[in-house]
């Protein structure tokens, strides 16, 4: 890797606090059927609704989200998340991007899209990837991460008939201009519950025509906390997305960047 490239991925892994594993110390990648199977049956999230509070991000699947989201424009966009729990933390070791058709305000998955995604996990478990589906993801573009009126539906339902279950909301616009990936992880109340006062969260602007969506929506659902980490287990996947597309992307001059990006799509990452 050249030094420019060097150095703009060691800003990009700066900025978003991105914390290596010690050393050996792979544990979050290794998948244990038995234990997520007792988790699965002690169900602890079924009795707070408040359990899970953490999530951690590997750099490469943070990296794959962005990206995606970043091709759809001004559209928006949705992937899905695999990974497993440990606790009341979600760990998210990689993601990938749904076929499925966006419009500037919604993003709905089609049968094919489920026909897809089948495809994939199996696929996946073919070649010894054991991980599972634990939640979405979907693009804001512009407009900041909260969820709407349609992102709690489909949390409620997800949450419903798939928990433990995590939402992720990007905006690819604001990320471009921070520079830092710009990004919300959320959990949806049960229906009837009454969360209790929280502190108010970190200060975003939002659009004029999202204010009443926003706001009739916020307390159905929580925000988690959120790390990233990377591995070297990773790191040869992470250095090739880099080379390949994250420079035209989001490096310190988006404005080039997100011209070749543009007219380069993404095509073969996902």
């Amino acid at each position: 890797m050249a030094s420019a490239e060097m150095m703009a991925k060691a800003t990009w892994e700066m900025e978003n606090n991105v914390q290596p594993l010690p050393a050996g110390d792979d544990q979050l990648f290794q998948y244990d059927e038995q234990e997520q199977a007792q988790v699965m049956a002690r169900r602890p999230w079924a009795r707070d609704p408040h359990y899970f509070k953490h999530v951690r991000i590997s750099a490469l699947a943070l990296i794959k989200m962005t990206m995606h989201t970043r091709a759809g424009g001004n559209l928006e966009v949705m992937g899905m998340l695999q990974g497993k729990t440990i606790d009341d933390t979600f760990v998210v070791i990689d993601s990938f991007a749904l076929p499925v058709e966006g419009t500037e305000t919604r993003v709905n998955a089609q049968s094919e899209a489920n026909e897809y995604m089948v495809e994939f996990l199996q696929s996946n478990k073919a070649v010894g990837r054991l991980e599972n589906i634990v939640g979405w993801y979907h693009s804001h573009p512009g407009y900041g991460c909260w969820m709407s009126g349609i992102d709690c539906a489909t949390q409620i339902a997800n949450q419903q008939y798939q928990d433990p279950f995590l939402a992720l909301v990007v905006d690819p616009v604001r990320t471009v201009a921070a520079g830092k990936v710009e990004i919300g992880a959320f959990r949806t109340y049960p229906e009837g519950y009454k969360p209790p006062d929280e502190q108010v969260s970190e200060y975003q602007s939002i659009p004029l025509n999202k204010i009443e969506d926003f706001g009739v929506h916020a307390k159905q659902y929580y925000s988690l906390d959120i790390s990233y980490f990377k591995s070297s287990l990773d790191a040869g996947l992470l250095d090739l997305l880099w080379n390949k597309y994250w420079i035209n992307t989001l490096s310190s001059t988006p404005l080039l960047g997100n011209r070749d990006f543009m007219a380069g799509g993404v095509g073969g990452v996902f």
